[in-house]
């Protein structure tokens, strides 16, 4: 079986989007892949954090996500596996400012103030692809706006392979799952549901009760237009075709279908069916993470069988690069 790696930082319980968009294809790609599931906490501290609630939010989602069916072994926090910090020195060394220069999400995070940015949140790029060759994972389940990241990765292992004169590290695939849902704010259409915005009323977690999911659904952001009978007349009704999408990817539907279902209603109806599904499908989830998060001793001894695992698996990978490179042990 192909290895797969991902990583989600632990930055609070996670939403429908990170749901939608990764960790129900997670779930399903563990059936036929070896996986590798990272809370990547060093990714974390590139922007300012505060290190009580860093903690808090790693066992939080360690509980989200094992409520959402990930396999306790395959998942574990970065931190707790050194091959990581040690290979993304290396690839510091490997990898080329002009490459880092390009990557817009480093633009997009820092803004016109870069000058007062961490120097991790430039170069965070290169420990993400040692994050995925640490392990020689040969698929990495992303969105198409960190594909980027995919193709930096692929430059940095074929320098280091070129630089060493070896065939070490693997060319890398970006799995983009076409199902793969992109979930945008309950309050503004235009924006991607994010755990940053200061309007709880803006996503739905996965620790809402079935009360908050059926309040936030009431509330979401929508027009005074009935449903059309097709995609087309939703192109500039951005929350409406919101809804209509986290519908159909909840009920593994296509968006055609739901409005074929309720074309011509008001947003009433729909309302309440969409929160329906929301709950039947989510309320599980939300009932196990708050069972898990009353033992924080299960929780952590979860994380550190999932790290001797990462750690069996990329350590002597990692002690091979470093060997290539010259270090001595």
């Amino acid at each position: 079986m192909q290895r797969v790696f991902s990583g989600i930082q632990p930055t609070g319980i996670p939403h429908l989007g990170n749901y939608l968009g990764a960790i129900r294809n997670w779930v399903t790609l563990q059936e036929d892949h070896n996986c590798v599931f990272c809370l990547v906490d060093l990714h974390s501290i590139t922007m300012p954090w505060d290190p009580q609630t860093l903690r808090e939010q790693t066992l939080g989602s360690t509980a989200c996500l094992l409520a959402a069916g990930i396999e306790p072994t395959r998942l574990y926090n970065q931190s707790a596996v050194s091959a990581h910090a040690r290979l993304g020195w290396i690839f510091n060394c490997v990898s080329r400012l002009g490459w880092l220069n390009r990557m817009t999400q480093f633009k997009d995070k820092a803004g016109k103030n870069r000058e007062n940015h961490s120097a991790g949140l430039y170069v965070y790029p290169n420990l993400m692809a040692a994050d995925i060759l640490a392990f020689h994972a040969t698929r990495v389940p992303v969105g198409e706006d960190q594909r980027q990241h995919i193709e930096l990765t692929n430059d940095i292992g074929q320098k280091f392979n070129h630089d060493m004169g070896v065939e070490f590290f693997p060319q890398v695939e970006a799995f983009i799952p076409p199902a793969a849902a992109r979930v945008m704010s309950l309050r503004d259409g235009s924006k991607k549901m994010s755990k940053s915005d200061p309007s709880e009323q803006s996503r739905i977690v996965l620790t809402d009760t079935a009360d908050d999911i059926a309040l936030k659904i009431r509330r979401a952001k929508t027009d005074s237009e009935p449903l059309p009978s097709e995609m087309d007349g939703l192109s500039e009704r951005p929350e409406a075709r919101n809804l209509v999408s986290i519908y159909a990817a909840m009920s593994d539907e296509t968006p055609a279908d739901i409005l074929a279902r309720f074309s011509g209603q008001g947003f009433g109806p729909f309302k309440n069916a969409l929160a329906d599904l929301l709950v039947e499908r989510l309320a599980p989830v939300a009932s196990e993470t708050q069972r898990l998060l009353q033992d924080e001793a299960h929780l952590l001894s979860v994380l550190r069988a999932g790290a001797e695992r990462a750690n069996s698996v990329s350590e002597p990978i990692v002690q091979e690069a470093e060997r290539l490179v010259g270090f001595l042990r």
